[in-house]
C-alpha cells in the first residue's frame, strides 16, 4: 500500500486518539453544553460525508441504469439501516441505560460496554474509507482521491468528540488518565481494520460498489439519528447541538469542495 492509502486508512484513528487525548487536559466531568456541541458538529459531518462522499458517488455509478439509477442506492442505503438496526438489536452493549435489564447492565463493566459499542458504530466508518479506497485504486468513475480524503476527514473530525465522549467520563468516574485514555483509543481501532480488510477484497467489492457505498452511507445515517441527534438534545431544552450540526456540515461541505 501507497503512504497516501496508508494515510487515508489512518486518518480517522487519529482522529479518535486525539479525541481521547482530552482526558490529559480536562480536569472534570465534560461540560454538558459542550458534549451536545461536539455530538451536534460530528452528527452534522457525518450527514454532510454520508450525502456527497457516498451516497451521491452511488448514484453516480449507476447512471447506465438510466431511471433506475437510484435503485443500488436505495437497496444500499436501506441494507445499511437493517444492518445496524440488527446489531442494536442482537447486541446487549448498545445503548446502555437505566431501562435495561439489570441483567445486562450488570454482566460487562461500564467501560467495557461503551468501547464496544461504540466499535460496533465505528465498523461502518472503516468500511466506508475501504470501500472507497477501492474504487478509487481500481479507477471507478465518481471516486477521486480528493473523495477518499475529504471522506477521512469528515469521519477524524467525527470521531474525535467520539474519543473525548468515552475516556474523560471514565476518568471522572475514577479510572486512571492513562488507562481511560487506552479505552477512548480502542474504539476507534476497528476503524482501520474495517478498512484494511474491504481494500484487501477490492476486486470483490469494485462490482458491487455503488451498493456498498449507499451502505455505509446507511449505516453511519444510522448512528446519527439513533445515537448523536438524542444525545445532542437530551435533557434542558438548547440550540446549540443543532447550531454545531449546521456548522459541522457547512465545514465537510467546503472540504469537499475545496479538496474536489
Amino acid at each position: 500500500m501507497t503512504f497516501e492509502i496508508l494515510r487515508e486508512i489512518f486518518v480517522p484513528f487519529l482522529g479518535t486518539t486525539l479525541g481521547a487525548a482530552c482526558v490529559f487536559f480536562v480536569k472534570n466531568q465534560l461540560n454538558r453544553s459542550l458534549q451536545r456541541a461536539l455530538t451536534g458538529f460530528a452528527a452534522g459531518v457525518m450527514v454532510c460525508a454520508s450525502v456527497f462522499s457516498l451516497l451521491l458517488p452511488a448514484i453516480e455509478q449507476s447512471e447506465h441504469m438510466g431511471k433506475w439509477a437510484f435503485l443500488p442506492a436505495v437497496i444500499g442505503f436501506g441494507a445499511g439501516i437493517l444492518f445496524l438496526m440488527l446489531l442494536d438489536r442482537i447486541i446487549p452493549h448498545l445503548h446502555m441505560n437505566s431501562n435495561q435489564p439489570e441483567g445486562v447492565r450488570s454482566g460487562f463493566k461500564r467501560s467495557s460496554m461503551m468501547v464496544l459499542a461504540v466499535a460496533l458504530h465505528n465498523l461502518p466508518e472503516g468500511m466506508a474509507v475501504g470501500v472507497v479506497l477501492a474504487g478509487l485504486l481500481k479507477g471507478t468513475a465518481g471516486i477521486s482521491a480528493a473523495a477518499a480524503i475529504t471522506l477521512s476527514l469528515g469521519i477524524a473530525i467525527q470521531n474525535f468528540p467520539e474519543g473525548a465522549i468515552i475516556s474523560i467520563p471514565l476518568k471522572t468516574e475514577g479510572m486512571k488518565r492513562g488507562k481511560a485514555f487506552l479505552y477512548g483509543a480502542l474504539s476507534g481501532v476497528v476503524e482501520p481494520i474495517g478498512a484494511v480488510l474491504t481494500l484487501l477484497a477490492a476486486d470483490l467489492i469494485v462490482p458491487a460498489l455503488p451498493y456498498l457505498l449507499s451502505f455505509a452511507a446507511g449505516a453511519m445515517l444510522y448512528v446519527v439519528v439513533e445515537e448523536l441527534i438524542p444525545e445532542m438534545s437530551e435533557g434542558e431544552h438548547s440550540h446549540i447541538g443543532t447550531i454545531l450540526f449546521s456548522i459541522g456540515f457547512a465545514v465537510m461541505l467546503s472540504l469537499d469542495i475545496i479538496l474536489g
